[in-house]
């Protein structure tokens, strides 16, 4: 585990490795198992399953780090586990990004 040191594994950062491996197994599946159909929807352009998932993976990025600048990470509450597990209000972000993904899935 030495050489994973240069970088700060807390259970966040391994909730967002395990979910972003997890959706990039879900959509090779996906385009094994259902032939990739290009779309168009509001952005009156061509898309597939792997464009959406970069738009919204991008505007994930975006949401997150415009919340950090406006709003920061203070804590919005303490959990009563062990000595107390705060919660970040970069959970609302995430919801704010999972929220906008199925958006732009279902209309881009």
């Amino acid at each position: 585990m030495d050489s994973f040191a240069w970088m700060a594994w807390t259970w966040p950062t391994a909730i967002f490795f395990v979910a972003l491996a997890g959706t990039l197994a879900t959509m090779t599946w996906l385009a094994v198992a259902y032939s990739e159909v290009e779309r168009v929807g509001v952005l009156r352009i061509p898309t597939t399953r792997g464009d959406r998932l970069f738009v919204s993976l991008i505007l994930a990025a975006v949401i997150h780090l415009v919340w950090i600048a406006v709003v920061g990470t203070d804590p919005l509450l303490t959990l009563p586990i062990g000595e107390g597990v705060e919660v970040s209000s970069l959970w609302l972000a995430t919801g704010m990004s999972l929220l906008s993904a199925v958006a732009i899935f279902r209309t881009v």
